[in-house]
């Protein structure tokens, strides 16, 4: 893995995704005391910033694996994206969802396409299910963060925003999976200047934070988040990459998230989902680190279900 590496990808991948426009906020700037810029991803093609790896990912396979599809598991997010990518490019996806997963995301995949198989909320449930589809159909199993060719693509945002934003002091991403906190590190590594990385991540699902704090992969016992997209722990290739690229990672209680969620929504004036509020809800957190320093934040994600109960 080298800097052409990314660059290569950005290049294969541009035809089929938005460069997407990066924003700030002088109120939110005030609030934080610092220059914040926001890489908005909310605006990427299937409102989050997944299709990246997912449409790299795809175009690394070869003719004969395109032809006999993939297949993913994912709460949402990854599971549109590879919808989204698999039917740009003309391949079959074959996405396991788990039964409880947001309805606005189920129809988003098969709006895109995609072929859902439902199954119990639990890793191990997505795992067996993605596992049988593969060798039931041949399809090629594309993991939604713990891939090299997701993670590089992935990476594309935070090269995008460094381009664009060449003296920042921090990048701050989400942690969920790992797939783009770990893309956004190799980005700021390569390309920034002296720029750290920083993951912002729920207390309630805080597996990242104390992965590397063990050194060695650490589960969730619950899932009781609001940050849906959050909810899935790292895995052997990109965890190597949390440990080596990473500073450090701020954790986050459900009332700084919501917080920051309505912060954007209410000071920039867009829609982002909770996930995404995680990494503003971080810079606000930990005031004294950020402060006086210029910091590019990844807006993740913008997929909300609006169907609040009690609404007509």
């Amino acid at each position: 893995m080298d800097k052409d590496t990314l660059l290569d990808c950005h290049r294969r991948i541009s035809p089929h995704i938005h460069r997407t426009p990066v924003f700030s906020s002088r109120s939110l700037n005030r609030m934080a005391g610092a220059d914040m810029v926001f890489k908005c991803e909310n605006f990427q093609r299937g409102g989050s910033f997944k299709p990246r790896g997912a449409v790299n990912a795809i175009l690394c396979l070869t003719e004969e694996q395109q032809e006999k599809g993939v297949v993913t598991h994912s709460s949402g997010n990854f599971a549109q994206a590879l919808s989204l990518a698999a039917g740009r490019i003309g391949v079959q996806a074959y996405i396991v969802m788990p039964s409880n997963a947001p309805q606005v995301k189920k129809n988003a995949v098969m709006e895109y396409g995609g072929e859902i198989i439902e199954c119990d909320p639990t890793l191990a449930a997505r795992e067996s299910e993605a596992a049988r589809i593969v060798k039931e159909t041949g399809a090629t199993f594309i993991h939604p963060s713990n891939d090299m060719d997701v993670i590089v693509g992935q990476g594309t945002a935070c090269l995008e925003l460094l381009e664009e934003e060449q003296n920042l002091h921090y990048v701050v991403a989400p942690v969920g999976g790992g797939g783009l906190i770990a893309g956004t590190a190799l980005a700021a590594y390569y390309f920034g200047k002296g720029c750290a990385v920083v993951g912002g991540e729920p207390i309630a699902v805080d597996d990242a934070y104390r992965s590397l704090k063990s050194g060695k992969i650490e589960s969730n016992k619950t899932t009781d988040t609001i940050a849906d997209g959050l909810k899935t722990q790292l895995g052997d290739k990109n965890f190597p990459i949390l440990q080596k690229h990473v500073e450090s990672i701020v954790r986050v209680t459900e009332s700084e998230i919501i917080e920051a969620m309505r912060l954007i929504w209410e000071r920039m004036k867009i829609v982002v989902e909770p996930s995404s509020a995680v990494a503003l809800a971080a810079v606000l957190k930990e005031r004294e680190k950020f402060e006086n320093q210029k910091v590019g934040i990844i807006l993740s994600g913008g997929n909300v279900d609006f169907r609040f109960k009690g609404r007509p």
